[in-house]
């Protein structure tokens, strides 16, 4: 029986889940590989290449893109392909705001719910979030991260709110995980879990409940500041206002890491394109002294012919008095005759 439970397959691989149908299967497997960064936002998943590696058909590979695009994993371009969703910083700020409201929900609740034995489990994961920040292990913190907020939210008991929490969890979790590397971001995230823990254990439901909406709204600002200092750093314009301002260097204050902040630094990151459309209209002065010369031109053209058809009709006119009074005298003079 032991060679029938060991398999040459990894654990990964879709021979060895059972109980699930086929496309959950890659579904689950192609959603564990986004949250764990082993496809980056914006990288291209290729049907036919996934299919060979999982070693299935390109159909269920077709119909969990469909189910990731459905959770906000993924997008699909129109003749393009299939992407990992590169969230933008916009839909960020509304998800970690509903994050905050949720959460601070939950952790009212579970101050009055909470059993020993579900203690121990979060207290648990604590620990284990511990090791992996002292190791500067990120993709094992971030998988815990996720595990964690997501176990506190099922402890609830109210699975709409579960289902709600995982889908913009996993939206997000691309966004969080790019930013959680910045140093020292995974202590201070772990110091802020056990302050929740504290907290729920106290049985005082203000406390928990305030303690896991600021743990997410810090979350919130830690993750926008990162944001706007690695768009800063990406941009191609040199100048003393593309560096992010001082103060934006450490992590932020609830109030200080609002949307406009984040557009101020976000928007020196892109001077390049602005400068680029604003160039042509600076060389176009020169137009200025082509129009005057032809305006003086004419005028002196204008201005010669009228002197000059003034003499020509006088001659013109005498000659002709003169060749009429020969005319009346000569018939004045037979009259006389």
């Amino acid at each position: 029986m032991a060679k029938d439970t060991s398999s040459k397959d990894s654990p990964t691989t879709v021979s060895m889940l059972k109980g699930s149908s086929l496309t959950s299967v890659v579904q689950q497997e192609l959603e564990r590989s986004i949250l764990s960064g082993e496809f980056a936002p914006g990288a291209k998943l290729v049907e036919s290449a996934l299919a060979n590696k999982l070693g299935v058909s390109r159909g269920p590979v077709r119909e969990a893109f469909r189910m990731l695009e459905e959770a906000g994993l993924v997008v699909n371009e129109k003749n393009r392909g299939v992407f990992v969703r590169d969230l933008p910083i916009d839909d960020a700020l509304e998800i970690y705001e509903l994050r905050a409201h949720m959460e601070q929900a939950v952790g009212r609740r579970l101050a009055v719910t909470i059993t020993r034995d579900q203690l121990k489990e979060v207290r648990w994961m604590v620990e284990s979030m511990e090791r992996s920040a002292k190791l500067q292990d990120r993709s094992v913190y971030h998988l815990l991260n996720l595990q964690f907020h997501e176990h506190l939210v099922d402890m609830a008991g109210n699975r709409r709110l579960s289902a709600l929490h995982r889908k913009l969890t996993a939206e997000l979790a691309l966004f969080r995980r790019i930013n959680l590397d910045k140093g020292g971001a995974l202590p201070l995230s772990n110091t802020e879990h056990r302050s929740i823990v504290k907290a729920i254990a106290s049985g005082d439901a203000d406390a928990a409940g305030k303690a896991l909406y600021d743990h997410v709204m810090e979350s919130r600002d830690r993750s926008i500041a990162s944001a706007a200092r690695r768009a800063a750093a990406r941009a191609t314009w040199v100048g003393p206002q593309a560096q992010p301002d001082a103060d934006t260097t450490q992590p932020l204050s609830r109030k200080a890491a609002t949307k406009k902040v984040a557009a101020n630094i976000l928007a020196r990151a892109r001077p390049s394109a602005e400068s680029k459309k604003a160039a042509p209209p600076k060389t176009a002065p020169g137009p200025k002294p082509v129009k005057a010369k032809p305006a003086k031109a004419s005028a002196k053209a204008s201005a010669k012919p009228a002197s000059a058809p003034a003499p020509t009709p006088a001659p013109a006119a005498a000659s002709k008095v003169r060749k009429a009074v020969p005319a009346k005298t000569s018939k004045a003079r037979r009259a006389a005759i």
